[in-house]
Parts: C-alpha cells; sequence; structure tokens
C-alpha cells in the first residue's frame, strides 16, 4: 500500500481523545485516524446509495417535493391526508 503523509491540525482535547482509545486498542494515532477515515468513508458511500435510489423512487412516482414526502408519510401513518 502506498501511503503518503500530511499534517492535520485538531483541538487538543480531541487528540487526547485520540490518544486515548489508539492505547487502548494497541495502535498508534495513523492506525487509529486511518479506521476512522475508512469507517467514514464507507458509510459516506451507503447514504449516499440510499439518496440515489431515493431519488429514483421519487422521479418514478413523480413526488417533486419534501412537502409531498411528509404527506404521503403522515396519511400511511394516520390514514387520512393532512390538514
Amino acid at each position: 500500500m502506498q501511503t503518503q503523509t500530511f499534517n492535520i491540525s485538531l483541538p487538543k482535547e480531541l487528540v487526547k481523545k485520540v490518544d486515548r482509545a489508539a492505547k487502548k486498542e494497541y495502535r498508534n494515532r495513523s492506525e487509529l485516524i486511518r479506521e476512522a477515515l475508512r469507517i467514514y468513508m464507507d458509510r459516506m458511500d451507503s447514504w449516499n446509495r440510499i439518496f440515489k435510489a431515493g431519488n429514483k423512487a421519487m422521479k418514478e412516482m413523480g413526488i417533486t417535493s419534501e412537502k409531498q414526502v411528509n404527506d404521503i408519510v403522515y396519511e400511511f401513518r394516520h390514514g387520512r391526508k393532512p390538514r
């Protein structure tokens, strides 16, 4: 794996938390931050896929606004259209 080094600035309290977590998991800072970034990027990819699927479903259903979504949810939950 090729690596690239870069500098980041973090608040002191966050550095302390990172160091505590790294020590608890027998890792160094770099390993912990790499893993945190991997998890974050995976979650963002998952959310992007969910939003993409939601947007596709909206288009297929002819939904054009968030208000329409809210109205559909309300009607489903309460069995009647919102006032």
